[in-house]
């Protein structure tokens, strides 16, 4: 028997992350390392447990193996519970077949019945790569206060960038009469963002007809908000005052992490009020050799820096040997980088050598990042162009350059 709860959370965390390029090839987008010493998904882990919400299924599919074993019994986050807590909620084999998740709506049908089993009333729905810091417990008193069937988060967005958006159109009250996916003339500018509280048989409802439909794409932005906004459903927009980041590509990954740095940083990291909590390895403190400079820089434990390191996030385990240069740049866990390389404008995946001398990224106007994927060798004295992406297929190709060159 298990023991009714409120309000249950669940974390899409399945999304393959394309745009993301070699950071995903291995590992599922709200996997990737960030700020230092997280992974993506940490942060609205973290916002679940400062807002009082003991009851997550994360949702995965795709490159699950990292995120799993990242998340672990939800001990880090305090949500290793006897009742509730949190599991991870693979697609699975049922008495129809097996199906991979086939749109966000459909990955929550599919767990009907994890809902089920704690007979909440009412259902939090996250994506689980954003970087933000929020008190769902604020937006679950506002959805009540309003007697909502769906609420909806939202954030304003300057009126240049709407169109990039899901546009929540909304009365005085908050309610909303209009969703405009993406449109090129937006009416206003409260962009949705992808955190939707329902009232939880309300939900139910629509999730099964949905998936009746064969017409439909199986996604809330889709379907699921339209339909009930056609059905004249009370659904209003909750508003959200504070640093949020999609940190769905390259740049936006590369630019929240720059944001973290400063005396007065974009997002904070360090508010005791609202700790960010994470799963991290063991490591002794950080060596900074007498040779060393880093300025406006987050270093993390472990790392052994004997070079130069100016405006960058390193991860732990991260080595700079003498004359090595690592600027506006974020290196990920145990990297190493020899003797005389320089590696700017970039992000270097966990586990890489930069041979020494060797040059990765340059400073540029479009802010074009460099990206190396995990695991690789830089030969000495190679060089990676501006916003250049190199996995292992790619290294061998430049490898094969040099050699003919």
């Amino acid at each position: 028997m298990f023991q009714k709860k409120e309000c249950v959370v669940m974390l899409l965390a399945g999304g393959q992350g394309s745009r993301l390029y070699t950071l995903t090839e291995t590992t599922a987008k709200p996997a990737v390392q960030f700020g230092g010493k997280y992974r993506i998904i940490d942060f609205p882990l973290s916002n679940c447990i400062n807002s009082g919400l003991d009851t997550v299924g994360v949702l995965t599919q795709y490159q699950p193996l990292v995120l799993n074993e990242y998340i672990g019994n939800g001990e880090p986050w305090d949500l290793d519970r006897t009742r509730g807590g949190v599991m991870v909620l693979p697609p699975y084999q049922g008495k129809k077949g097996a199906d991979w998740y086939s749109g966000t709506a459909n990955a929550i049908y599919q767990n009907l019945n994890f809902i089920d089993r704690y007979d909440p009333d009412y259902v939090l729905i996250l994506s689980g790569d954003h970087i933000y810091k929020m008190d769902y417990a604020a937006m679950l008193a506002y959805h009540k206060k309003m007697n909502a069937d769906c609420t909806i988060s939202v954030l304003e967005v300057p009126l240049s960038e709407a169109s990039r958006f899901g546009i929540m159109n909304a009365d005085e009250q908050g309610k909303i009469y209009e969703f405009e996916e993406k449109p090129k003339k937006p009416k206003s500018t409260k962009a949705s963002m992808g955190i939707y509280i329902f009232n939880a048989k309300l939900l139910k409802d629509y999730l099964i007809a949905d998936e009746a439909d064969p017409k439909s794409q199986k996604d809330f932005g889709k379907n699921i908000i339209p339909k009930m906004l056609a059905d004249g459903r009370a659904m209003y927009a909750y508003p959200f005052v504070g640093y949020w980041k999609d940190v769905g590509t390259i740049a936006s990954l590369w630019e929240a992490n720059m944001d973290l740095l400063g005396t007065k940083p974009a997002f904070d990291l360090y508010d005791q009020k609202w700790r960010i909590f994470s799963r991290t390895s063991a490591r002794p403190a950080q060596f900074i050799g007498e040779d060393a400079k880093i300025t406006g820089s987050l270093v993390s434990e472990g790392c052994e820096l004997h070079g130069y390191v100016e405006d960058s996030v390193l991860f732990d385990g991260v080595t700079a040997a003498p004359g090595a240069v690592v600027r506006d740049s974020v290196i990920m866990s145990g990297t190493k980088i020899e003797a005389g390389a320089r590696v700017e404008y970039s992000i270097v995946d966990a586990d890489t050598v930069i041979g020494a001398g060797a040059v990765i990224g340059e400073k540029n106007d479009e802010a074009k990042i460099a990206v190396i994927g995990t695991k690789l060798h830089i030969p000495a004295g190679m060089q990676i162009a501006a916003g250049e992406m190199v996995n292992e297929a790619k290294l061998s190709e430049l490898k094969d350059k040099k050699t003919e060159a």
